[in-house]
């Protein structure tokens, strides 16, 4: 009995560490944002809000999670290059002053910059895989959708 315990325990463990480390985040944008592909460059320059407008003209606005949750851990590392509390200072300094369209808005789930994306003209977020909608479109980041090898957003 104490060994069967021990064994449920571990395996019930071990199928969660996976999900942990081995998460895949999409780049997903407004369907009338006239992204195209994106380097790593380019995405880093939109996370940071030195690229203020897209080739149509319209405004870049970056959605996302607090740099300091778990879930940004991937993002903060590959794309900002910075500490967590470093990506939360430049967010303050680059929104000061921009009530009206903040360049970064910072939300609470995957969810909530799926709907942000959906409905803002020239938005962009990077969410969970899972949790791409029919109501966004995917942006391949150097020639590469998720889940293909080689994409830079693939958590391992």
């Amino acid at each position: 009995m104490r060994i069967q315990y021990c064994l449920s325990i571990f395996l019930l463990g071990s199928a969660l560490v996976p999900s942990a480390w081995a998460k895949d985040l999409a780049l997903v944008a407004n369907k009338s944002t006239q992204s195209g592909a994106l380097t790593m460059t380019d995405l880093a320059k939109i996370c940071k809000a030195e690229t203020k407008r897209w080739p149509d003209s319209k405004p870049v606005t970056f959605v996302t999670r607090d740099p300091a949750s778990p879930d940004m851990k991937l993002v903060v590392e590959k794309v900002y290059e910075m500490t967590p509390e470093a990506v939360g200072s430049l967010i303050s300094t680059v929104n000061h002053g921009r009530t009206n369209r903040p360049a970064i808005v910072v939300v609470d789930s995957d969810q909530e910059i799926v709907r942000r994306v959906e409905a803002t003209p020239g938005a962009i977020g990077i969410v969970d895989v899972y949790s791409i909608t029919g109501g966004v479109a995917v942006v391949k980041i150097g020639g590469k959708l998720p889940l293909e090898p080689g994409y830079p957003l693939h958590g391992n």
